[in-house]
């Protein structure tokens, strides 16, 4: 019996190192506080990857303001801050804006987060407040303690009385600007979008409903042109959308009955370093 107790806690210990031998790739990337070396240069999906030569977004420029400066996430691939400085240039031309108020971006490397997103690991997503700023000379506290506007009513089935048809102009021109592939916003905007939309409807095809973008709009770009190691998400589907997104809200209306047969999804698994590309552990590297 006692021979039996000491194998099992002998084949314990032996496989305690193992189940420690890699830390969280959330924990080895959100302890980087500058960027890996080199070009610029973004891995795997934007849900599983990382990026080297990332650059910091200024925490203010002539029209926008980094939020919540204390997170580090105010960093991406050259072009998303390029894109940045071009929408919000556009978003200052509004009345009642002066520029953009920018939520999270990436970390210095990427990769997964210690909280919050799954995605946002490529350097290739903003989350662009839905707040007209009035000022863009916040102080790093002040940035800290404002709150970002929530535009929903009835649990994200219609857009409040502060959703304002600059929202929806800031939408389009984000959409209609070619280095975006899509664009996340809560299901009653994309359904207000296509019922205000008069001209062109072509650009409503990158505006995706999806739950808890409310108090901001995400963007994501597509992978840089000639970017190796980069993948891209596949396609929204043809059309514009519009009937989905009203199928979103019919939903939340009118919930269906759930489904008794309906297995609980299994919790997300953690990434470790290997679960990663490989270029990965060199980004972490440098």
């Amino acid at each position: 019996m006692v021979r039996h107790v000491l194998a099992a806690l002998a084949l314990i210990l032996s496989l305690a190192p193992a189940a420690h031998a890699q830390p969280l790739a959330k924990e080895l990337f959100g302890a980087e506080r500058g960027p890996a070396a080199g070009r610029a240069a973004a891995f795997g999906s934007y849900a599983k990857g990382c990026i080297a030569g990332a650059a910091q977004l200024p925490e203010s420029g002539p029209t926008w303001q980094a939020m919540r400066l204390s997170r580090n996430r105010n960093w991406g691939h050259p072009e998303t801050l390029a894109f940045i400085q071009r929408l919000s240039a556009f978003a200052a031309k509004q009345p009642g804006w002066q520029g953009l108020y920018i939520g999270d971006m990436s970390q210095p490397k990427g990769g997964p987060m210690l909280t919050g997103h799954r995605s946002h690991q490529v350097g290739l997503d903003i989350d662009i407040w839905m707040n007209p700023p009035k000022t863009l000379r916040l102080s790093a506290r002040e940035r800290e303690n404002i709150s970002a506007t929530s535009m929903q009513r009835a649990g994200g089935a219609y857009v409040n009385n502060l959703w304002t048809p600059q929202h929806h102009a800031l939408i389009r021109q984000a959409a209609k600007d070619p280095a975006v592939a899509r664009i996340f916003v809560f299901p009653g905007a994309k359904v207000q979008m296509c019922r205000d939309e008069k001209g062109d409807r072509s650009w409503l095809r990158k505006v995706r409903p999806w739950w808890g973008h409310h108090y901001h709009f995400h963007v994501r770009l597509a992978c840089p042109r000639g970017a190796r190691g980069c993948e891209n998400q596949a396609p929204p589907p043809a059309g514009d959308g519009c009937a989905d997104a009203q199928d979103w809200v019919n939903n939340i209306l009118n919930p269906p009955p759930p489904d008794p047969n309906a297995r609980p999804s299994p919790p997300a698994r953690e990434y470790v370093l290997s679960d990663l590309p490989a270029q990965c552990s060199s980004v972490l590297s440098r």
